[in-house]
């Protein structure tokens, strides 16, 4: 007989990798449902909530009759109303330590395919009519001359900081939350403003969570604040960039030379929107200088077990009373 019922509201169909981790005596049911004015009225029942997309509000969370836990399978807690959950006596948790290295290695990927031209080369090569190596398309720094510009130097920033010092870039961080020092561990220069970092970038990525401080910090005032010809990297948060728009202006006065996302203000964006149709427009200057993926860096088969099995543990340890791992209070 289950001690416990813990509901899955979206995305997982086939619990196999939960159920291994909670055990037989643990029911789990799986709504497969994003919306939840549709959830159904069993939910009040559930001991835990395992999200993946789904928007949790006060809708949901005051149903809850003895909800010991709210777990987010990604890291971004956004999507999840975690002071209403607070104020329920419901601890809300996410999961911030898994595909570290997946998502460093698209930042990094990312940088290197758009500062050395990649695409641009590869695309341009497909078109040649005659010759073939003078097709050069400056300018073009070697990597040494680069300045990396790194905002938020957590667990992802940390890891492109060191995974890029291997090309001797020039590295400097912003990040006002990180203990002083810090950037003596990592052998990088540390700038006490935004303004600073982006005075020094040729590169900026951007490692950031989304919450109050952060929504839209790449606006209007941002980009004209970039040096010229600056590529702006994006494998955090979507709602990071105020909008596509903002980018696009960007690349059209030449302060953006490129931009490099995985994840965009909306998903999936309109495909009306000046940037999406200069993506996909061959002919477009800027066809070759924008790189879009679909919300992917975290992606690996080692990471999606990873994610799961560690949100499911954590599940598990607070059901059996102990302390909650990732606990998100603000």
């Amino acid at each position: 007989m289950a001690t416990a019922t813990v509901f899955i509201t979206d995305y997982i169909i086939s619990p196999d990798i939960e159920r291994s981790v909670l055990g037989g005596n643990i029911s789990i049911e799986c709504l497969n449902n994003e919306d939840e004015s549709s959830f159904p009225d069993s939910i009040s029942e559930a001991d835990a909530l395992l999200v993946w997309h789904a928007s949790i509000t006060e809708k949901t969370i005051s149903r809850l009759k003895k909800c010991k836990a709210i777990v987010r399978y990604g890291v971004g807690y956004d999507s999840v109303d975690y002071r209403c959950a607070q104020r329920y006596g419901i601890p809300f948790c996410n999961t911030p330590d898994y595909g570290i290295n997946e998502v460093a290695d698209t930042a990094c990927g990312m940088i290197l395919a758009l500062t050395r031209k990649i695409f641009a080369y590869n695309h341009a090569a497909k078109l040649f009519s005659h010759g073939w190596q003078e097709h050069t398309q400056p300018p073009m720094k070697r990597l040494t001359e680069h300045k990396l510009g790194i905002i938020g130097a957590g667990r992802i920033g940390s890891a492109v900081i060191l995974r890029m010092k291997s090309f001797g870039m020039d590295i400097g961080f912003y990040d006002p939350y990180v203990a002083s020092g810090y950037e003596k561990t990592l052998g990088v220069q540390r700038f006490e403003s935004q303004e600073e970092l982006l005075e020094f970038s040729s590169i900026v990525s951007l490692h950031v969570p989304l919450n109050e401080e952060t929504r839209w910090i790449v606006d209007e005032r941002f980009v004209p604040n970039l040096n010229y010809n600056t590529t702006l990297i994006n494998t955090a948060r979507g709602k990071i960039v105020k909008n596509l728009d903002v980018l696009y202006d960007g690349l059209l006065s030449g302060k953006l030379a490129a931009v490099g996302l995985d994840v965009l203000p909306d998903e999936p964006p309109l495909a009306s929107e000046s940037l999406i149709q200069a993506w996909k427009d061959p002919d477009s200057p800027f066809y070759s200088r924008i790189i879009i993926n679909p919300h992917t860096s975290y992606y690996s088969d080692q990471a999606w077990s990873e994610m799961r099995e560690k949100a499911a543990e954590n599940v598990k340890r607070i059901l059996e009373g102990k302390e909650p791992k990732n606990l998100v209070t603000s």
